[in-house]
């Protein structure tokens, strides 16, 4: 592709720097404002693109180009909308290793991860496909005397979408293909962490046939995100991020007559209970604690076990577990954890460490001290606190790192006392062996968490690893790695 090329992934430091684009009208747009970020390959720490930081007026063309766009696609029949989607996907399907490579990147994650994220927001594209059907309306026949009831489902105008990091290519699939497929134009203002995916979606969505003007990407910090959700013109705005952000956008966009969607912070806990299968228990929060580095919205954060004894085999099943994950840049075969995505970002998850052992938690496992690689990268290896107590800050708050937390209860009425008392909650998983023990309390608790796992586990059946849905995107208070106003 001509303006989202794959950067040249070696640890070189003397690279030629990119200047990423705006996509604004169907075409490339350089930015005018004078001001810009630096976009860092994280497993090397060196700034490997340049990004322009859109002012109001630049927004206002992007705006302007969606609602000009509008009328045509609109008045589209579903159907060819959903051609232009189906052909996005099989482009999309073509350059997943693209897509990976720029993930990688300009996050950090590994390649597995990245090609896992990339697929995951393939799946919203097809589903948006289905959208000749999703779209039909009602009528009922003779409500009252010689009445009809009738309902249509149409487009709003211009919408926008406001993403993070952590996922650069699945969350704005979470957005656009339904506002797309549905007959609405986009602005995308992605993180300015990793905004390459965003241009090559661009791209690919022009040579699929979308007509110009229809999706447009403008990058931007809070002078963006303010112009986006003042702006007359868009009438609906969808957010991922922390929560004091995610408050924001939803006040100040609603403020100014928006719908608003914001999703905001989270905190994953694990059940273990003592008749759980502990080596599956284990697999499983290596999995979900240290993959993507901790930086993913259902990553499990806190494992809750119940019983001493059952606190203290788990962490004899993890320790040796956790000791061979590799730490390396995410392009090699064989790195588990990849590097976070900023210098600032892996500063704060050590403060938070560092944190953990002056409230008075055990550090059982000091990823500052494992083997890392060498230079200039934001490397940290998986971290392990034992006795982390209900009031300590590293239980409170989302650290958003490979940092795992074990908390003791005596028992599971108290285990889930503590959950459904968590100011955050996103997702939760017991692991035992009995079905009645993982399933019974869930449906009693549900509005505490946004969705819940419950699994029953023999040796022979039992998952590898646990899963939810993802729902809200979990981030500490406050931090550099946001892409919407700090």
């Amino acid at each position: 592709m001509s303006t989202a090329v794959v950067p040249d992934l070696t640890t070189s430091s003397t690279k030629t720097i990119r200047n990423i684009p705006h996509w604004i009208g169907g075409k490339v747009v350089y930015g005018t404002s004078g001001r810009s970020s630096n976009v860092y390959n994280p497993a090397t720490g060196h700034v490997q693109a340049t990004l322009p930081l859109a002012t109001r007026a630049e927004l206002d063309a992007a705006v302007q180009a969606a609602q000009a766009a509008f009328p045509e696609w609109s008045s589209q029949p579903p159907l060819r909308r959903a051609r232009v989607l189906f052909r996005f996907r099989e482009l999309f399907e073509q350059h997943l290793d693209e897509f990976a490579a720029l993930i990688t990147s300009e996050h950090g994650k590994v390649l597995s991860d990245a090609k896992g994220e990339a697929t995951r927001g393939l799946e919203v594209v097809e589903f948006a496909t289905g959208i000749p059907q999703l779209l039909k309306g009602e009528f009922t026949e003779q409500v009252g005397s010689g009445i009809d009831s009738w309902s249509m489902r149409q487009p709003l105008g211009v919408v926008a979408g406001i993403t993070p990091f952590n996922f650069p290519a699945m969350v704005p699939m979470w957005m656009f293909p339904i506002a797309l497929a549905c007959g609405n134009t986009f602005v995308l203002k992605p993180s300015e962490r990793d905004p390459s995916p965003s241009i090559l979606i661009a791209e690919l969505l022009k040579e699929a046939g979308l007509p110009d003007g229809v999706f447009n990407v403008v990058h931007g910090d809070k002078e963006a995100v303010d112009a986006i959700l003042e702006h007359p013109t868009i009438q609906a705005v969808s957010f991922v991020g922390s929560t004091p952000i995610a408050e924001y956008v939803y006040t100040h966009g609603t403020a100014h007559g928006k719908r608003v969607q914001a999703l905001g912070g989270a905190k994953n806990h694990m059940i273990v209970m003592p008749d759980a299968d502990l080596d599956q228990a284990a697999d499983a929060l290596v999995g979900a604690a240290y993959g993507s580095a901790g930086e993913r919205c259902m990553a499990i954060s806190v494992a809750v076990a119940v019983t001493n004894a059952t606190a203290d085999a788990l962490i004899d099943k993890l320790a040796p577990r956790i000791a061979h994950l590799q730490v390396s840049p995410g392009t090699e075969n064989n790195a588990d954890i990849g590097p976070l995505v900023t210098g600032p970002h892996l500063d704060r998850v050590k403060g938070y460490v560092e944190l953990g052992t002056k409230e008075g938690a055990m550090l059982v496992i000091d990823g500052r001290a494992t083997a890392l690689p060498r230079g200039e990268g934001f490397f940290l290896g998986a971290c392990l606190f034992d006795h982390v107590k209900p009031e300590m800050r590293i239980y409170r708050e989302e650290i958003f790192g490979p940092v795992l937390c074990i908390v003791r209860a005596n028992t599971f009425e108290t285990a889930l006392k503590l959950i459904n008392e968590h100011e955050y909650g996103n997702g939760t998983a017991t692991w035992s062996a009995s079905t009645s023990q993982s399933r019974s309390p869930w449906p009693s608790t549900a509005s505490a968490a946004g969705s819940a796992l419950s699994s029953a586990t023999t040796p022979s059946t039992a998952p590898k690893a646990s899963a939810s849905t993802p729902a809200l995107r979990p981030s500490p208070p406050a931090g550099p790695q946001e892409s919407a106003p700090a």
